[in-house]
């Protein structure tokens, strides 16, 4: 399998690349600093730099092009303004569709998050409801097109350890997960075609990874 991740050097991301590099697919990862491709190439993946904010669709899509999926999984990050979250958070992953429509790549598996569903509450920072907005307007992009697209909305993030047991469903109560569990159910869904058209909420839980997705 060949799976082209956009956000190539974000955290989940690398663990993700070591993953399906550990069973022997091909992870290519898109990344915008040239310096992050050494990371890459330690994690297993190919490094591709494609500026998701300074590039266009052609061009893209030739990045794209023999890919089996592509995973939307980049993001403004800590430090960035309103702005930057709709031209990454939004834009970028409708750019990612739109490059995947033009290189014949129909799985497609977006990185969102929890929160999305309801709009920001009076007095949420403007740029954390700049954020939940630009997610919720890249799913409702990306699911209305025809790909067979799952969305993961994952809980608060960590760096601990992975668990292996999750909770996986749409409403799940509010909760954290390790990136490194994260990583492991996008390997899952990705070897789980049925999963497409499919918006999951993802916390920490009780079931295995493997079960939790199946029953999806």
């Amino acid at each position: 399998m060949r799976v082209v991740i956009a956000g190539g050097h974000g955290k989940i991301a690398k663990l993700l690349e070591r993953d399906l590099a550990g069973r022997g697919d091909t992870a290519v990862g898109l990344i915008r600093n040239p310096a992050h491709a050494a990371a890459l190439r330690a994690a297993g993946a190919e490094p591709v730099v494609c500026d998701l904010e300074h590039t266009d669709v052609d061009t893209l899509a030739a990045h794209l092009t023999g890919a089996d999926a592509v995973i939307f999984a980049a993001g403004a990050g800590p430090g960035s303004g309103a702005d930057r979250k709709d031209t990454v958070d939004r834009g970028a992953a409708v750019l990612l569709a739109d490059a995947a429509t033009r290189a014949g790549v129909r799985r497609y598996l977006l990185v969102s998050s929890m929160g999305v569903d309801q709009p920001p509450t009076p007095g949420t920072d403007d740029v954390w409801a700049a954020y939940l907005r630009a997610k919720k307007a890249a799913e409702d992009n990306v699911t209305g097109r025809d790909l067979d697209v799952t969305v993961l909305r994952p809980g608060r993030l960590t760096d601990d350890e992975p668990a292996g047991r999750i909770t996986l469903a749409r409403p799940v109560p509010p909760g954290a997960i390790s990136r490194a569990d994260v990583a492991r159910v996008l390997l899952a869904l990705l070897d789980t075609p049925a999963t497409a058209g499919h918006t999951v909420e993802l916390v920490a839980g009780d079931a295995p990874i493997a079960d939790a997705v199946a029953r999806m």
